[in-house]
């Protein structure tokens, strides 16, 4: 079975690289060293600190295995080829939400480097599904957990 695309932006890609550069060189050098000095102390069947540190590598190692797999299976969409007259992933759209009669703007990412809070909304969900392919003046329908809402497309644009 072949593993699933991480569809990523240039910024995400970025982003991912830097994390990944930085727990290998800096995070796990300092761990090593917290686990050095917890060692140092002497019985560590009671150490808290030799606890803490261990555990702590364990994470960091975790996240450095989940950042490899993102990496290698990542496929990067060059924002700058983005067809701009459909919304695509790596575009940014704002819409008009007929029912609030408010306007939004999310950038389309794929599912890895989806943030609601940060306007970033993946191709997979369900307003990402609704959204792809439409153009502007397209009025959109959404079925969600919470309901159906509808978008106007008001405009694409690159979101670099």
């Amino acid at each position: 079975m072949q593993e699933k695309k991480n569809i990523l932006t240039y910024e995400g890609l970025r982003k991912y690289e830097d994390e990944l550069h930085e727990l290998k060189v800096v995070k796990r050098q300092e761990v090593a060293q917290k686990i050095k000095e917890a060692r140092e102390q002497g019985d560590l069947s009671e150490n808290a600190e030799y606890d803490a540190a261990k555990d702590e590598q364990r994470d960091i190692e975790a996240r450095i295995e989940e950042l490899e797999k993102i990496l290698k299976n990542a496929e990067v969409v060059v924002e700058d080829e983005v067809d701009l007259d459909k919304i695509n992933i790596g575009c940014k759209v704002r819409l008009l939400d007929i029912e609030y009669s408010e306007e939004l703007e999310y950038k389309i990412v794929g599912s890895t480097e989806a943030n609601s809070l940060k306007g970033k909304i993946s191709n997979e969900s369900p307003v990402g599904k609704g959204l792809i392919g439409k153009k502007v003046g397209d009025t959109v329908e959404v079925e969600t957990a919470s309901g159906t809402f509808a978008y106007k497309v008001l405009e694409i644009q690159r979101s670099n």
